[in-house]
């Protein structure tokens, strides 16, 4: 795209949130919109869904961009709260740049559901290290491997972007992923089977044995959309 599309883009979507928030009425009403359509993909990342348990504990999680595919990769500990707070944005910057209403899909690796199937090294070495270290070596292999664009780049104090070299990194996580290829390798292969999955007629999440995928762009047209 040109600089002039995007320029006039950018203005479009300037004079439509002039209009959105033309008076203190209509700023409640799009606060209301804003949050309730946040509050619903937050429920479908995390709540229960028929027979399958609530999101809880260690997970990956990956946001998809119609047109850029996977654009952010994250794990955290406590997917219940974090993943609740994703598209709402209170103490995570995703929403802030890329509204929820855009999200294609997100998806969600339970990797813990994995370690049986890993080999005994593998499962060792993260029973030393702990789940917040393997969280963050699968979170490294995963952003090596998909190079998600807004895990690529971190913000300057000059207020300007800087690349990040992932591939190269020395990070705990990034030592701690050589040691553990077996999972690595089970993780990114769990991974390419959940962002391959198709929504059935009208649903919004598909939930799988290791995680789930919500489709937010589904939501649009929906009631209390």
């Amino acid at each position: 795209m040109d600089d002039q599309l995007v320029d006039d883009a950018y203005l479009g979507w300037r004079t439509s949130l002039e209009t959105l928030l033309g008076d203190a009425p209509s700023l409640a009403r799009w606060q209301e919109r804003r949050y309730r359509f946040a509050h619903r993909v937050g429920a479908l990342l995390t709540e229960a869904q028929g027979d399958a348990a609530a999101v809880a504990g260690p997970v990956l999680y990956g946001v998809y961009l119609s047109g850029v595919g996977l654009s952010y990769v994250g794990q955290t500990q406590k997917a219940g709260r974090r993943l609740r707070d994703l598209p709402v944005g209170e103490s995570h910057h995703l929403a802030n740049t890329v509204p929820p209403e855009l999200w294609e899909r997100v998806v969600v690796l339970r990797w813990p559901l994995l370690l049986p199937e890993a080999p005994e090294g593998d499962r060792s070495e993260v029973e030393k290290a702990g789940h917040q270290a393997c969280g963050l070596a699968l979170e490294h292999a995963l952003q090596d491997e998909t190079a998600p664009p807004l895990n690529s780049r971190r913000r300057d104090k000059d207020g300007a972007w800087r690349p990040r070299n992932v591939t190269g990194s020395q990070s705990r996580g990034a030592r701690l992923a050589q040691a553990i290829p077996g999972l690595k390798e089970l993780a990114l292969e769990k991974w390419r089977e959940l962002e391959q999955v198709k929504p059935s007629t009208g649903s919004l999440v598909e939930v799988t044995e290791f995680g789930r995928v919500v489709f937010p762009s589904a939501l649009h047209g929906t009631p209390e959309s």
